[in-house]
């Protein structure tokens, strides 16, 4: 029996042996998936063999098998690939040429430099030195291997203290190689089956060889990203999205199968979710998209892949641009993920458009189900804003007839939301400049708003904002095709010219003593509103509140007074409508000082009104007495006496 041949590692492999084998195992499984890795990289390159070279041709299956020795305390990593020569042994694992560990132990050494607590063990793919992560996991480790080009195979043994020993192996050993991890102690779990299931299955599945433990193959689930579109049928969709979500019993509202060349190189399939499990309760959405280099697990959940708002997409991607196994921290600053996420958000908001184009019932399920969640990406994506304004979709007076009556059922209301801002500016007035909105918490409240009174005499139509979301994202959106997003309680509010009468009637006066109940209006409310006045804009409502010119709208700032400690909401300007009939009837009373302070008893209760219609809560207590004293003022003016 020939004598064993000793090797020393070269300096930065003994260094990078000690890290290993000493460090506190910070994520062992790396080591099951780079043998794994390295095992599909060796099957590859024989099947490109055998395919140019026919003397290498036969029917053996390729593949790899896992094989746990509980009794020995042995993981064996066994495939049939083009194996090693004696050369390739010394060469590939005992020098830095071709393993690339000098870069991989200079960023360990600037990582402690930088005062990192430890080594970033993850990186170990990085740099192709995915083979010593072993030792992570052996105390001992043995190949056993035979070149396709050769009869005799060689065993490489060594335990990782800076020396390797290569021996003959004879001419019974099979092609490929075979890893033999002899386990460290406190790292049985590596010889359990279930563990060694769920880690392929975790980081392997997608390998494109059979890989077998107790006969059984555990990666069945196959990569069909990577098929053509059109051979990829809806069942098996339905079944690589219940695969990715765990959610048996769900079919994905839409599915979006991406490829590309350039500028990036990678396949993707998207799945969009039928229920938003946001909206039951079950707080935000925490998970991201699948990212896989040349079918293996980088990272899974990467939430950099994709926008904040995108959040409840499930999906893969994989870019053989992307180097095997990057850290986590890597893939942040990583050059080419920047770019992925650009592509691939640009990809789902015009696929998103065309649902709306061409799916419309489908999209007004995707609306009531994650439209709030895209909305915020108008405040989060300046670059988007547009694709995502275009996509937002509202209730409207349009369509609810001259009376404003909503449908009863949730079901048709949400059917109702389906206005867009382009169809809104196709209907819009000659020489309209502004998009009309009211923002409120009760669409049947908002519908009889008084604000609405001077825009259904123009036949303007306005859009009801009923999430905060949505006038948060109108706020930072300003404008949409050229065209100023104004609340209808603005000062600002600009009518266009061509909705006013061709024939302008002549204004009616005010009362007679409409100026003093203004001032007596004014002196009740000086401390609560900007200012007093009459108002050119109802026509049967008594009153309403105005925001200053700037200012934001009522709703907008009772949701900021709510969430923003210190917050104050801006006065407001108290419109009076001159011809409503009580406003008619104090003008009359206004004759009698007697009657000042119940006039402006009634300034307060309108003011009041005003916030309510507002969904404002004005002073309880305050309100409270001043209705009693309209209620005993009332009574006394009953006859107890029946007629």
């Amino acid at each position: 029996m020939a004598e064993p041949q000793e090797f020393t590692f070269q300096t930065e492999i003994k260094q990078l042996l000690h890290i290993l084998s000493h460090s506190l195992y910070q994520n062992p499984e790396i080591a099951l998936r780079e043998l794994i890795s390295n095992a599909s990289d060796s099957l590859h390159k024989l099947r490109h063999i055998q395919l140019s070279e026919d003397q290498h041709r036969d029917d053996t299956p390729l593949e790899i098998t896992l094989v746990p020795n509980s009794e020995a305390k042995i993981l064996v990593i066994r495939d049939n690939g083009i194996g090693l020569t004696h050369d390739e042994l010394v060469q590939n694992l005992g020098t830095i040429a071709h393993s690339g560990s000098k870069e991989f132990f200079q960023s360990i050494v600037e990582s402690g430099r930088s005062g990192s607590a430890g080594p970033d063990l993850s990186l170990i793919g990085q740099f192709g030195v995915g083979f010593y992560s072993a030792f992570m996991l052996a105390e001992k480790v043995e190949v056993v291997t035979r070149s396709y080009r050769e009869t005799t195979g060689w065993r490489w043994e060594s335990d990782g203290s800076g020396r390797f020993t290569i021996t003959p192996a004879g001419d019974t050993v099979p092609r490929g190689a075979e890893v033999r991890l002899h386990l460290k102690d406190k790292l049985d779990e590596f010889l359990d089956a279930f563990r060694l299931k769920h880690i392929v299955r975790k980081y392997s599945t997608f390998v494109p060889f059979p890989i077998l433990l107790e006969g059984a193959i555990l990666n069945e689930q196959k990569p069909i990203w990577v098929e053509p579109k059109s051979q990829v049928t809806d069942e098996q969709h339905t079944g690589f999205y219940q695969w990715l979500t765990h959610r048996s019993d769900e079919k994905p509202l839409w599915h979006l199968h991406l490829s590309s060349d350039s500028p990036i190189q990678f396949h993707s399939i998207l799945y969009c979710p039928t229920t938003n499990f946001e909206l039951m309760g079950f707080g935000e959405i925490q998970h991201g998209v699948n990212l896989c280099a040349k079918r293996i697990l980088v990272q899974d959940d990467c939430r950099d892949l994709l926008p904040e708002y995108l959040r409840f997409l499930y999906g893969v991607v994989d870019s053989a641009d992307l180097p095997l196994n990057v850290s986590r921290e890597t893939l942040q600053d990583h050059r080419l993920l920047p770019k992925l996420k650009k592509v691939l958000t640009r990809k789902v908001l015009d696929h998103l458009a065309s649902v709306a184009e061409d799916q419309p019932e489908m999209f007004v399920t995707f609306t009531k189900q994650f439209g709030a969640i895209l909305r915020t990406g108008i405040g989060q994506d300046f670059e988007n804003r547009e694709r995502i304004a275009k996509l937002m979709r509202f209730h409207s007076t349009n369509g609810l007839g001259s009376d404003l009556v909503l449908p009863a059922s949730v079901e048709e209301r949400a059917a109702k939301r389906s206005v867009s801002l382009d169809e809104y500016i196709k209907r819009a007035a000659v020489g309209q400049q502004q998009i009309y909105y009211l923002a409120g918490s009760d669409l049947d409240a908002m519908t009889r708003h008084p604000h609405l009174e001077a825009f259904r005499k123009r036949n303007l139509e306005v859009l009801f904002l009923d999430d905060p979301v949505d006038e948060f994202a109108l706020t930072q959106l300003r404008t949409y095709e050229e065209k100023e997003l104004i609340s209808i309680d603005s000062s600002d509010v600009k009518f266009p010219e061509s909705t006013n009468p061709v024939i302008e009637p002549e204004r009616k006066s005010a009362p007679k003593h409409f100026t003093r109940v203004i001032e007596l209006f004014r002196g009740a409310l000086d401390a609560k509103v900007a200012d007093v006045r009459e108002s050119d804009r109802l026509t049967d409502s008594p009153c309403c509140l105005v925001n200053s010119q700037g200012t934001m709208s009522s709703q907008l700032q009772k949701v900021l007074s709510n969430t923003m400690k210190g917050f104050e909401i801006s006065k407001r300007v108290f419109e009076v409508n001159p011809h409503a009939p009580l406003v008619e009837r104090l003008c009359d009373l206004a004759v009698n000082t007697d009657n000042d302070d119940f006039i402006r008893d009634c300034g307060q209760q309108l003011y009041t009104n005003a916030l309510l219609l507002d969904g404002l809560i004005p002073d309880a207590e305050e309100t409270t007495r001043r209705s009693l004293r309209f209620m005993e003022e009332l009574s006394r003016s009953k006859s107890a006496i029946a007629t």
